[in-house]
């Protein structure tokens, strides 16, 4: 039972918890631990001698149903339980990575001086309006602030469930109340055939027929941008594959559904990532292994590509390299935003390059939804779509559903037929059968023909 003190103005109550003294050796004695407050919260102290016993009660309740959280376990910093939190995760680098970036720059500069036990709900709700009036002002966007306030409702999820940290946690989800705020949405246009032209266009100014490929494998694949493209090796590419899958059993099976007189297909087994701060292969995301069919024109393509280097990567950089950083340095912004006219250099032409106004500020992942619309578009099965687009299908339907061939050929005639209706057209320009890679490697986008007309 818990028994009150009464000091002058302060009253005090004691209770055990539930735990024993250790001797020398570590082990335990009969003598037990107890734990006092001063008051139901601190800085607030018991009004009488009743409610202090009261909450001697509660607390003996607790440790009599298992739910009591010691007062030393709730007193642990934030800056000491987030990096150990985050040392217990079982994560890809990557992800490792970026949760520590968060903790490093808003988490722990804010919380770090708290006890974990003793943050409340006002107090996660007032920093949480300050992110989102960082939002509005523009100096963070709403999707860090996402990041950040779901990466703070894990710890403290873990904190409760895992760690006993703590009761409960102060992250309340409450839907549809209060102020209704619409979720801000990036603005999307449908995909079209144009607009891909003249992406394709530039990429071929910018980083050759590998580029021209690139644009239109991404675009009628819907692989995931930049991982599974850049980790795309030549082995899992349609000409190849899978007559060269280095695995026999797969190969085996495969043989039964695909090849370049069949079904062309390629295949997704890895992508691309850093780990470490060095560049590897690692399973795709969600470990999504997938064969992805590919229309006729998009093999012819890949063929003519594979013929034109000797890379193992099926996009290697200009100078035969698996692409990397690089992208988003000298191939990307030229592809997207354009360049001007520069003197030729060697037999390089320096021409200019228009931008993509379509694609002003936007991401190269949006091809990869568009491929999405696509199949919406041309009334493919939820199944085929998500499949392709390397998703599961939760339950009882993804039990049951499979992929067969006849969705898959069906898709590769859709998109076939997309294909020749833009070109049906008859005003668009082409490249020529493509050359070798340069030597060595270019630190400015270079055109790898005389002559390469504006296609947009």
């Amino acid at each position: 039972m818990p028994y009150v003190e009464v000091r002058g103005n302060s009253i005090r109550v004691k209770w055990w918890n539930g735990t024993y003294h250790l001797d020398a050796e570590g082990k335990a004695t009969r003598r037990k631990q107890y734990e006092s407050a001063s008051g139901p919260a601190p800085g607030v102290p018991f009004e009488d001698e009743d409610e202090a016993y009261n909450y001697g009660l509660d607390r003996e309740h607790e440790v009599r149903h298992g739910t009591h959280i010691p007062r030393a376990s709730t007193k642990t910093l934030m800056r000491d339980y987030c990096w150990m939190w985050l040392d217990a995760q079982d994560l890809r680098d990557t992800s490792i990575g970026r949760y520590r970036s968060r903790l490093r720059s808003r988490i722990v500069p804010y919380w770090g001086d708290r006890a974990v036990g003793e943050i409340t709900t006002w107090e996660y709700e007032a920093w949480r309006k300050e992110l989102q009036a960082a939002a509005m002002r523009k100096e963070i966007s709403q999707h860090y602030v996402d990041q950040l306030t779901s990466l703070f409702g894990m710890l403290m999820s873990d904190a409760v469930v895992k760690y006993k940290l703590r009761n409960e946690s102060p992250v309340i989800v409450q839907r549809r109340r209060g102020r209704y705020r619409k979720k801000k949405r990036e603005t999307k246009r449908p995909m079209q055939m144009q607009v891909l032209h003249h992406l394709a266009s530039n990429a071929y100014q910018v980083w050759g027929f590998t580029g021209w490929t690139y644009i239109w494998t991404l675009a009628f694949t819907g692989m995931r941008p930049p991982g599974e493209m850049w980790g795309l090796r030549r082995e899992f590419a349609s000409p190849t594959w899978p007559a060269s899958d280095p695995d026999l059993e797969r190969r085996e099976v495969a043989l039964e559904r695909y090849g370049p007189a069949t079904m062309p297909a390629l295949r997704i087994q890895y992508q691309s990532q850093y780990e470490g701060g060095r560049r590897t292969q690692v399973s795709p995301k969600y470990d999504s292994h997938r064969t992805l069919v590919v229309p006729p024109f998009l093999h012819e393509m890949h063929s003519l590509l594979l013929a034109s280097h000797d890379s193992p990567w099926v996009f290697p950089a200009l100078g035969g390299e698996q692409m990397g950083t690089q992208w988003g340095k000298t191939y990307w912004p030229y592809i997207r935003g354009g360049s001007p006219a520069r003197s030729a250099r060697r037999d390089y032409v320096r021409q200019e390059i228009l931008p993509v106004q379509e694609m002003t500020g936007k991401r190269i992942y949006l091809l990869r939804h568009g491929h999405r619309e696509w199949l919406e578009e041309d009334g493919h099965s939820r199944i085929a779509m998500e499949t392709r687009m390397g998703h599961e299908v939760a339950g009882v339907e993804g039990l049951y559903s499979n992929l067969t061939p006849v969705m898959e050929k069906r898709i590769a005639e859709t998109l076939q037929k997309r294909w020749e209706a833009f070109w049906g057209m008859g005003v668009w320009w082409a490249p020529p059968f493509p050359i070798s890679l340069p030597d060595r490697p270019r630190q400015e986008p270079s055109a790898q023909v005389s002559q390469v007309p504006q296609g947009a």
